[in-house]
C-alpha cells in the first residue's frame, strides 16, 4: 500500500493530553508503529512456511491466544491504527504457520460469524416497522447485523502494506482448504464477493510489458507464464522483440503483481505453428506489412482470484490499444492450446465419431485399420507417429475432423467442454482453423495429438456471436471447420 495512504491518523493525540508536546509523543509512538508496520508487510510476498519447519497444527494455548487477537482486532479498541497493528500481527502469524496451522486459523476466523440473537432481532424489527422512517432504519440494523465479524477482520488486511495481495493468497490457501471442510465455504464464499468488489475490471490498469521494464517483472513473466514456458532470458527478449507485444492487467494495490498478462504476435496472416512463432532464430516481421495480431499466450498469475473474470476484459482492450497503434491491423486471432482432446479421444465419445471410407484407406495403406477416433488414437499409444512423415500425413485428416467435433459438437450441457474453447466463445470469437502439427512440443503432443486452433475475434461479429453462445450455446464457425464437420 502507498505510503499515502496511511498518512492522516499521525496526529492523533492520547486522550486526557494537553499540549504541544503530547501531540509530538503520539506522533512519534504512531510513526514508529506504522514504520514498523511497513517494514514487516513490506517483506509479505517473500515469506513462506515450511511445512517441516512446524508440528502439525497449532497448540490449545496458541489457538486461545489467536482467538483473543482476533476479538481485539474486531473491537478495534485501541483506534484505528492499533487496528491496522493488531491486523499485521495476525497476518504475520498466519504467514509463520504450516499447511495445518493455516487450515486451523481458517477454520477459527470462520466462526466469528453475525450474532444470531442481533440479527433476529434486526430482522423481526424490520417485519414490524410501521413507517418508512422505521423501515429505514431498520434496514440499516439489519444490513449491520448481517455483517459478520470476520468481514470485518479480512478487510483490517486491505490497511497494510502488500495487504491485498496478503488476501488474495489467504484465498488461494481457503479454496483449497475448504475442499476438505465445507464449513469454510461461506468465509471462501464473503472473501470472494469482497475480492470480486476490489478487483472490478474498472479499477484495473492496463500496462504495456517491454524489455526495459524492471527485471523484478520480468522474472515475474518468466515465472508465471502458463501456456508456453519462457525457457530463457533470450526466449523472453523474443517474445518482447519489435513484432511483439505484451499487455498485463494491474491493480493499483499490487502494482508489481500482473494479475493476468497476454503475449502478441504481429504477422501476416494467422500463424500455424508455435514452434515457428517463437523461434528466436526467425526474422522480426515486416510491421509495415503485418496485418493480424495474434494472441497466442494468456495467463493468469493469481489462484486466489480464481473465478473472477479479467481474460475478456483484456482481449477488449488490447485490440483497442493495436488498433491505435496500428492502424493496419485487420484481423485479431489466437493460436491457441486444446487441452482435453488427447484425454478426450480415450472415451466413449471418440468411438462414435466415425472415420469415413476414403481417411480409412489412407490409414490403411500407413499400416493401421481403425474405424473411429478411439480406435485410431489407442493405436498411436506409445508411438512417436508425428515422426513418421507418411503415417503423420494419413492421421492429418481423421485427426482435424476429431477435433472439430470435440471443439463444436461435444458438450456439457449447452457449453463445449473444452475450457479454452469456452473461454473464446464466451467473449464472442469463432473457431477458424484447425492446424495440424502447429505445437509438437512434448506437452502439445500429449495434450492435444500436436493440433492448435485459431479462434478469430471479428469486432463486427463479437456481440451476435456472444449473445447466440450465451443464450443458446451456437458455437460460432468458419465455412471450413462446416465443410470438415459435414463430412
Amino acid at each position: 500500500m502507498p505510503d499515502s495512504a496511511l498518512q492522516g491518523t499521525s496526529a492523533v493525540a492520547p486522550a486526557r493530553e494537553d499540549g504541544e508536546s503530547a501531540v509530538i509523543r503520539s506522533e512519534s509512538f504512531v510513526s514508529r508503529q506504522l514504520d514498523r508496520l511497513r517494514r514487516t508487510w513490506a517483506r509479505i510476498a517473500g515469506i513462506a512456511a515450511s511445512d517441516d519447519a512446524q508440528p502439525a497444527g497449532m497448540t490449545r494455548r496458541q489457538l486461545k491466544d489467536l482467538e483473543s487477537q482476533m476479538h481485539a482486532c474486531v473491537a478495534q479498541a485501541g483506534g484505528e491504527v492499533s487496528a491496522r497493528l493488531q491486523a499485521a500481527a495476525l497476518g504475520q502469524t498466519y504467514l509463520g504457520l504450516n499447511a495445518a496451522g493455516k487450515r486451523e486459523f481458517l477454520e477459527l476466523i470462520a466462526r466469528f460469524g453475525p450474532d444470531q440473537r442481533v440479527l433476529g432481532a434486526a430482522a423481526r424489527g424490520l417485519l414490524d416497522a410501521r413507517d418508512d422512517a422505521a423501515r429505514l432504519e431498520h434496514e440499516r440494523a439489519l444490513r449491520e447485523a448481517i455483517r459478520a465479524p470476520r468481514v470485518k477482520i479480512l478487510t483490517q488486511f486491505t490497511g497494510l502494506p502488500e495487504g491485498v495481495k496478503f488476501l488474495v493468497d489467504l484465498r488461494a490457501d481457503l479454496l483449497r482448504a475448504a475442499r476438505e471442510n465445507p464449513a469454510l465455504d461461506v468465509l471462501e464464499r464473503e472473501l470472494s464477493g469482497l475480492l470480486a468488489l476490489w478487483f472490478d475490471v474498472g479499477f484495473l490498469e492496463l500496462q504495456s510489458i517491454t524489455w526495459d521494464s524492471p527485471a523484478s517483472l520480468l522474472e515475474r513473466l518468466i515465472a508465471y507464464e502458463a501456456v508456453h514456458e519462457i525457457r530463457s532470458w533470450d526466449d523472453l527478449r523474443n517474445r518482447l522483440d519489435s513484432d511483439r507485444r505484451c499487455y498485463a492487467f494491474f491493480h493499483p494495490r499490487m502494482p508489481r503483481e500482473p494479475l493476468i498478462f497476454v503475449e502478441v504476435a504481429l504477422s501476416k496472416g494467422l500463424a500455424a505453428s508455435i514452434q515457428r512463432l517463437l523461434d528466436k532464430n526467425q526474422p522480426a516481421a515486416d510491421l509495415r506489412r503485418a496485418d493480424t495480431a495474434i494472441f497466442y499466450s494468456i495467463s493468469s498469475t493469481q489462484p486466489g482470484l480464481r473465478g473472477i473474470s479479467f481474460g475478456n476484459f483484456l482481449i477488449k482492450r488490447v485490440v483497442d490499444e493495436l488498433k491505435r497503434d496500428f492502424p493496419a491491423l485487420r484481423h485479431f486471432a489466437t493460436l491457441s492450446p486444446i487441452p482435453g482432446f488427447a484425454h478426450w479421444l480415450q472415451s466413449a465419445a471418440a468411438g462414435a465419431i466415425m472415420l469415413p471410407a476414403s481417411m480409412r484407406s489412407k490409414l490403411k495403406k500407413a499400416g493401421m485399420e481403425p474405424t473411429n477416433a478411439r480406435e485410431l488414437w489407442s493405436a498411436l499409444s506409445g508411438r512417436d507417429w508425428s515422426r513418421e512423415p507418411k503415417l503423420a500425413q494419413a492421421l492429418e485428416e481423421p485427426m482435424l475432423l476429431a477435433c472439430a467435433h470435440y471443439l463444436a459438437e461435444t458438450r456439457k450441457g449447452l457449453r463445449p467442454i473444452d475450457p479454452v474453447a469456452r473461454f473464446h466463445l464466451d467473449n464472442g470469437a469463432r473457431i477458424e482453423r484447425l492446424n495440424w502439427l502447429a505445437d509438437t512440443s512434448d506437452n502439445g503432443m500429449k495434450q492435444s495429438a500436436g493440433i492448435m486452433v485459431n479462434y478469430v475475434y471479428d469486432p463486427g461479429d463479437i456481440e451476435r456471436n456472444h449473445e447466440a453462445y450465451r443464450l443458446h450455446g451456437k458455437v460460432a464457425l468458419s465455412s471450413e471447420l462446416r465443410r470438415l464437420l459435414r463430412r
